[in-house]
């Protein structure tokens, strides 16, 4: 989270000691308040929420994507699937 800011119950900064991704949309932040009188240590959740304008990606970049990334079995799949249109 680059350029954002993390701010403690009792308004002071805090710092993010440890990330724990839990998928790629979403991840729990361990975050240390820097005043050393609080001491507070919380962890605050981060989550995609929605869209507000869609990716500029052309729609064939991201089927190329995603079909590079299927398995060779889930290629040979859509393979087949795509004969029937």
């Amino acid at each position: 989270m680059i350029g954002s800011k993390i701010h403690c119950g009792c308004g002071e900064r805090a710092v993010i000691k440890k990330t724990n991704r839990l998928s790629n949309d979403c991840a729990d932040l361990y975050c240390e308040c820097k005043n050393k009188e609080c001491g507070h240590s919380f962890v605050v959740s981060l989550y995609y929420s929605h869209t507000l304008s869609p990716s500029a990606k052309a729609t064939e970049n991201l089927a190329v994507h995603l079909v590079r990334a299927l398995s060779p079995q889930g290629r040979a799949s859509l393979q087949q699937q795509l004969t029937l249109f």
